[in-house]
């Protein structure tokens, strides 16, 4: 019985993982096929031959290289700066003891469950304002502190017993000696964790750069598909051949760091 069990999750799961990566898949292999392939029915699942000429058509009908750079650079941006924010934040939650402290903390919490489409009209206002339109700055002003990050790296500087920030205390560490050289390298797995989150949240934003950005130049990658699937028309296989270079980029950091993303993950869920 138990063994007919093992069986049947075996075959759920390999059957929802088949139907997850299987747009995946064709996406990929949609983008090397001809105009005919991705429209014939029944559907080509395969090339009949490779044609990588259609990534060399996307560059050229589009600025993709551009919008490569700018989504690099708005999203290695808000990763550095956010992950800098949150660990002073997460530090004060956790060790500093001042008046008002838990009043912050409530704050916080409260404001963590104000969507972000809520605000995200009041932001843009504010950014107009200021003259930060079709700027790098407009698009990552908004996202250089995170909250719910600073309670996530929180819950590892918890774990680590006070005794060892009284003992930096004593032998004379300041709080900024502290948190770079013991509190940083004992929370490794969670500050990757957070940062590889806030890197592939900057690498998939969409709504915020469709609204302070208004040229061609400054579009990040989904902005630059969007228009691109417009602009396109009915040459589908360039749209999952420009579909696949979004993609790509993110699924290999994953694959490269998803020991960290899994450890980090169990470790906070345990430390929780």
């Amino acid at each position: 019985m138990k063994k007919i069990k093992t069986i049947f999750i075996y075959i759920f799961v390999t059957f929802f993982a088949i139907i997850t990566v299987f747009p995946f898949i064709y996406m990929i292999f949609g983008g090397l096929m001809t105009y005919e392939e991705t429209t014939r029915i029944p559907p080509t699942f395969v090339p009949g031959s490779f044609k990588i000429s259609n990534y060399l058509a996307v560059f050229n009908q589009a600025p993709f290289a551009r919008y490569f750079f700018n989504t690099f650079v708005t999203a290695t941006t808000t990763t550095v700066v956010s992950l800098f924010t949150s660990i002073l934040g997460a530090f004060a939650m956790a060790n500093l003891k001042f008046k008002g402290k838990g009043l912050i903390k409530i704050i916080l919490i409260s404001l963590l469950m104000v969507p972000g489409e809520a605000i995200i009209f009041t932001n843009y206002t504010t950014i107009m304002s200021m003259g930060l339109i079709n700027t790098y700055i407009g698009l990552v002003i908004p996202f250089l502190t995170s909250i719910f990050y600073m309670y996530y790296l929180q819950s590892y500087f918890k774990s680590i017993t006070p005794t060892v920030y009284k003992a930096a205390m004593i032998d004379g560490a300041s709080d900024w000696e502290y948190i770079w050289r013991i509190l940083v390298p004992m929370s490794k797995s969670g500050l990757i964790t957070v940062a590889l989150l806030s890197f592939i949240s900057g690498w998939n934003a969409f709504l915020w750069p469709l609204l302070v950005t208004n040229e061609s130049d400054m579009r990040l990658l989904n902005n630059g598909l969007a228009a691109f699937a417009t602009e396109a028309g009915s040459q589908t296989q360039l749209q999952l051949a420009a579909a696949t270079l979004i993609v790509l980029p993110i699924l290999i950091v994953y694959f490269v760091f998803r020991k960290q993303i899994i450890r980090g993950v169990v470790n906070h869920e345990f430390k929780a």
